[in-house]
């Protein structure tokens, strides 16, 4: 009999708790390194902006000489505002990794103490050899469950409760953002491209195609082979992107590199339609690079995707946006 296996079904809510939590930091400690570039970034615009203005001050008398400094002035402002937005926010977004970090160490100590204990009850049962004191065992197992499911809901509620205070903070910094013109511009050129919307129109038309036969890897899109990666390039091509089929989907990323299109694992959040990401853990070869997909919109942490090659089909999926999944993207 497998005690250990017996003694995890009756904890699945306590397993399941712990699953809630099982990479949140990961993404949370993503989130707090894209905000300090951020704001690292425009400490130094604002830095180097507000000396160049005074140098050409210094050099400049004259009628628009004053709009110059007043319209300069305005520009400085406003960069030294979003710069500290951004370091605020790097702060909230730290203290939240802590939290859900530790959270998740505290209800994986749960799991592991209840599964020892129940297990030892259970192998007790067993050794007895009779009926009875195996039931006896497995009564008490059950009544042991509730005891630990119990404290880690409430780990659970105290991590919730921290990320609803810190979404409220980040969304207070959002408000004091609402008339940064710096901030507005990033919004405004993370818009979806033209290209984009022409590569997402071309892979919607392609739900639904199969390969034919099942299971023989014959694709419209390339040569007969795992073809994920050969109908990604292929609606590339058709949006005008001078890519060549690319049967290999590590070979995507590689091209990327090459025109200054991919970003990494770090970098997921520039993801926006009409992008590839790339599953596995890297590009070096087919083992690392496992499979690649169309992205059709990212909605906070979630993308939806069409990939070739799913189930021997062009279908829709949605996964969680993580490194864990994706090591990178690339760019049209």
């Amino acid at each position: 009999m497998d005690t250990a296996a017996l003694a995890r079904s009756f904890a699945k809510d306590l397993i399941a708790y712990r699953n809630k939590l099982a990479g949140k930091a990961e993404d949370a400690v993503r989130a707090e390194y894209a905000l300090h570039q951020v704001a690292t970034a425009l400490d130094d615009q604002h830095d180097a902006y507000h000396k160049e203005s005074a140098v050409v001050l210094g050099h400049w008398h004259g009628h628009g000489a004053e709009g110059f400094r007043h319209t300069s002035a305005k520009l400085t402002n406003e960069l030294k505002v979003t710069g500290a937005a951004g370091a605020a926010a790097e702060k909230v977004v730290a203290h939240v990794a802590s939290t859900v970090d530790s959270g998740h160490t505290a209800v994986q100590q749960l799991v592991d103490e209840y599964t020892a204990k129940a297990k030892q009850v259970l192998d007790a049962g067993v050794a007895t050899g009779t009926q009875a004191a195996l039931m006896r065992a497995v009564g008490h197992v059950a009544d042991l469950a509730p005891h630990y499911t119990r404290q880690s809901a409430s780990t659970l509620r105290h991590v919730h409760a921290e990320l609803e205070a810190a979404a409220k903070k980040l969304n207070a910094l959002r408000k004091d953002l609402s008339h940064d013109h710096v901030a507005d511009r990033t919004t405004h050129a993370s818009h979806v491209s033209g290209r984009g919307k022409e590569i997402v129109h071309a892979a919607r038309k392609e739900l639904g195609t199969r390969e034919n036969p099942p299971g023989s890897n014959r694709n419209p899109y390339g040569p007969t082979a795992a073809w994920c990666s050969s109908f990604a390039t292929a609606m590339w091509r058709k949006a005008g992107v001078k890519i060549p089929v690319l049967p290999f989907s590590g070979d995507v990323f590689h091209w990327g590199q090459a025109n200054g299109h991919a970003y990494g694992k770090h970098s997921l959040h520039e993801a926006r339609p009409g992008d590839v990401l790339i599953f596995g853990t890297g590009p070096q070869n087919t083992s690392t690079s496992t499979h690649i997909g169309i992205v059709e919109k990212v909605e906070g942490n979630q993308v939806t995707m069409i990939e070739g090659n799913s189930g021997d089909a062009v279908r829709r999926n949605t996964h969680t946006l993580s490194a864990s999944t994706f090591y990178g993207g690339v760019h049209p």
